[in-house]
This record gives C-alpha cells, sequence and structure tokens, in this order.
C-alpha cells in the first residue's frame, strides 16, 4: 500500500514538474525578447502615374518610400503595403515587429527604410522585399513622440531621427538620445561616430540639406544654435540669433522630409507670433525676411506664405515678389514637396500650384465618396507628388480621444497631385 503511494507521489511530481517547464517554456516564448521579419513574397512594384486627384483613405498615416510603397507605424511593427496609389490599406507587402520595443521613429531614403526602437536599436530594411539590411546600436530615446491613432508622428517627424547628405555624397543617420548623439552610414550601418552631448540643456533642430546637425545648446551658458557636422560629429560652429534669449525656439524650414535635409530656420521668443526667418550659409545663417512668419514655407529658392490673407510667392534670399493669387482667398499652405506648393481653400479644395510662377498644377476637392468637407486639415505631408492629410472633426479638440479627435476611422486622405 505504502508503495503505491510513493509511487503516485512520484508520478505526481513529475507531472508538476512538466508542467511547470512547459508553462515556463510558453512563457518564455511569449515574453522573450524577439523579432519577426516577413519578406515579400512578390516582386517590386513599378512606380505609378496616377492622375491628379484623390486617391482614397487611410487608417493610418503613410510614408511614401522610392514613390513605390507606403510605409505605416504600429505599436511593434512597421510595415509596407503597395501599390503606392491604392484606394485603401492592403495586406502587408513585408513586415518587420520587434519585441518588446516600441517602434519610436521611421525614416526612408532611396529603397532604405531606418526603422528606430525604444531601446535605442536601429534596424535598416531594404524597401524592395523588407529583408533586414542592417542593425546598429544608438542612445536611447529620451524625447518618445505624441502618437495618436494615425501614428504621423512617428513616420513624418520622428523625434531624435534624422537624414542627412554629407559633401562628399555620403547619407548618414543621426540618432540623439539620452546623453549622446551617433552618426551611422546609411549604405552599410557602420558607425561614423558617437559624441556625448548635455542632457536636459539640449533641444533638437533637425539636419541642413549640406550635412549638418542642428540643435539648441544651453548646457555652457546663453542659448545658441549649435552646428555638428554629420560626418564626424564634431562641432563646426555655434550661432547666436540677435536678441537671443535662453527662451530661444528654433523651428526648421524647408526641409526634404520632417525634420531632416532643411534649408532654412525660423527663430522666435516667447510671445512672437512670427519668428524670423534665416537661410543656412556658408558660415552663419543669413536672414529671409521672406521667411518671416509661421504660415510662411520655404520651397528651393522661393518663399511662399499668406501676405495680408493672400497667397503670394517670392524669392527667399532678396525677397522680391514672384507673383500673388488673390482668388485663392484665404486658403493655407499645408505642405510643400520640390516642385509644389500644395493649399487648402476654405472650402477643402487643394489646389497645388507651381512655386516660382504661381501656375495652378491642379485643383480637386479633398474628399472622399460621400465624406463630405466638413473638416478642419490636421497633420499633413507630401513626397514623390504625393499628399496625405489628417482630417479633423470640428470643432477641434485636441484634449478629446481619438474618436473625438478625428473624423472616422480612416481619417487620413491621400491624394496624387
Amino acid at each position: 500500500m505504502g508503495f503505491r503511494n510513493g509511487r503516485r507521489r512520484v508520478v505526481l511530481a513529475v507531472a508538476v514538474l512538466l508542467v511547470t517547464a512547459a508553462v515556463a517554456a510558453t512563457v518564455y516564448r511569449v515574453l522573450a525578447p524577439a523579432e519577426v521579419s516577413t519578406v515579400a513574397r512578390g516582386g517590386y512594384p513599378a512606380a505609378a502615374q496616377p492622375s491628379p486627384g484623390v486617391i482614397g483613405r487611410l487608417p493610418v498615416a503613410p510614408l511614401i518610400v522610392d514613390g513605390r510603397l507606403r510605409v505605416y507605424a504600429a505599436h511593434r511593427q512597421v510595415y509596407a503595403d503597395r501599390p503606392v496609389d491604392g484606394r485603401y490599406r492592403s495586406t502587408p507587402f513585408w513586415s518587420y515587429r520587434r519585441w518588446p520595443a516600441e517602434l519610436v521613429g521611421v525614416v526612408a531614403s532611396g529603397t532604405t527604410v531606418v526603422s528606430r526602437w525604444s531601446d535605442g536599436r536601429l534596424v535598416a530594411l531594404d524597401a524592395r522585399d523588407g529583408r533586414v539590411a542592417w542593425r546598429a546600436d544608438g542612445p536611447v530615446p529620451t524625447e518618445e513622440p505624441v502618437v495618436r491613432r494615425t501614428a504621423a508622428t512617428v513616420v513624418w517627424s520622428p523625434p531624435g531621427l534624422y537624414l542627412t547628405r554629407t559633401g562628399d555624397g555620403r547619407e548618414v543617420v543621426v540618432a540623439t538620445g539620452d546623453g549622446g548623439a551617433r552618426g551611422v552610414d546609411l549604405a552599410g550601418g557602420r558607425e561614423l561616430w558617437s559624441a556625448a552631448v548635455g542632457t536636459g540643456c539640449r533641444t533638437d533642430v533637425g539636419t541642413t540639406s549640406t550635412g549638418q546637425v542642428v540643435s539648441v545648446d544651453r548646457c555652457g551658458g546663453p542659448a545658441a544654435v549649435e552646428f555638428r557636422d554629420a560626418a564626424s560629429g564634431a562641432v563646426s560652429g555655434r550661432w547666436w540669433p540677435p536678441g537671443a534669449g535662453d527662451d530661444l525656439v528654433v523651428t526648421p524650414v524647408g526641409c526634404r522630409s520632417g525634420r531632416s535635409g532643411c534649408a532654412a530656420l525660423r527663430t522666435a521668443e516667447p510671445g512672437d507670433a512670427a519668428g524670423r526667418g534665416w537661410l543656412f550659409g556658408a558660415a552663419t545663417p543669413v536672414a529671409a525676411p521672406a521667411l518671416d512668419g509661421l504660415d510662411s514655407q520655404l520651397v528651393g529658392e522661393q518663399a511662399v506664405g499668406i501676405v495680408d490673407g493672400v497667397p503670394v510667392g517670392r524669392a527667399a534670399r532678396s525677397g522680391k515678389e514672384l507673383w500673388r493669387r488673390p482668388d485663392l482667398g484665404s486658403a493655407r499652405v499645408v505642405a510643400v514637396q520640390p516642385g509644389r506648393v500644395h493649399l487648402l481653400t476654405d472650402v477643402n479644395d487643394l489646389v497645388t500650384l507651381d512655386p516660382a510662377t504661381g501656375a495652378e498644377r491642379s485643383r480637386f476637392s479633398l474628399t472622399v465618396g460621400r465624406d463630405g468637407t466638413g473638416y478642419a486639415p490636421g497633420a499633413a505631408y507630401a513626397a514623390d507628388g504625393y499628399l496625405a492629410v489628417e482630417r479633423l472633426r470640428e470643432p477641434v479638440d485636441p484634449d478629446a480621444d481619438d474618436q473625438g479627435y478625428f473624423l472616422g476611422s480612416e481619417p487620413l486622405v491621400l491624394a496624387a497631385t
């Protein structure tokens, strides 16, 4: 009798151990750090040539890559769909996931998509098939984007993640974060430099079109605009705008994408509703009064903004007026890209002009199906001839939840211009 009881206890103990081991294995598989790469099964799509007009609506913000794909951000995933001019979001062309890190930024140049994660890791993907091209370590982000349902900030203007091109044509990824900044070669992921920077006394501005990393530095005295060479990481200059104080605010202008590859900046002090515009020069920035005012944008050599309620184009360096369009009424500039400036009228007609001449390239109502035009425009993005705009419920309440803030479950409208 005792023998049977003893055997029963042994069997029970073994069963408990097996169950415990199985549970432990399951927990490890679920919680252990991991990455999942799902590569493309089909061919790389050709660039589309859509006619001007609304393409469709999307639930999340697209990053247009190489004029062929739309890349999106999720909580722990970056993925792409095709075609670039598809009416709706479709089954992913490729996908890359990480766990437990969170996706905090995405930038792209050519066929390379670089994702940044909450643990500081940089992962580059080949847009043609989604395969991992390289991995690199970067500083842990100190500024995480404010992410709403569309994840627009993550793909359109990620904080602490920038691209620039050096004088010898090399493209560099710059990541800033916890006490440091790092430059990585876009082509192969090789670290070019690493620099210690102040924490809590430094604010990113972005990168220039000529290979400089720009920040506002308050660490060693009065606020100064600091320039760092993207090829070496060395500080190449410091600039104090006239009359600047410790509350100096600097905004990049004329950027290739987000806050990357910018040709100018705007400086302002608290209470200054307009700000002063400056073009990046060979030494220090050069005053550009045509860029004064928060509604002025830079497209190539032209400054486009609203002057006395009228859209006006001026030469950025001289301020000479090139054209004006009083027929557009109270239209506002929502986005620019090379060769195009996009304006929305008070009835949400999208008008795209040539920034050099003011000539109209296209005009149509920015609406989809029966959605109507009763919305306020939110964040906007333009690239490769496309424009995406968030649609917000009126009256706009920034403190509302996503359902009350955005118009519908697919608040983004995508158009070809």
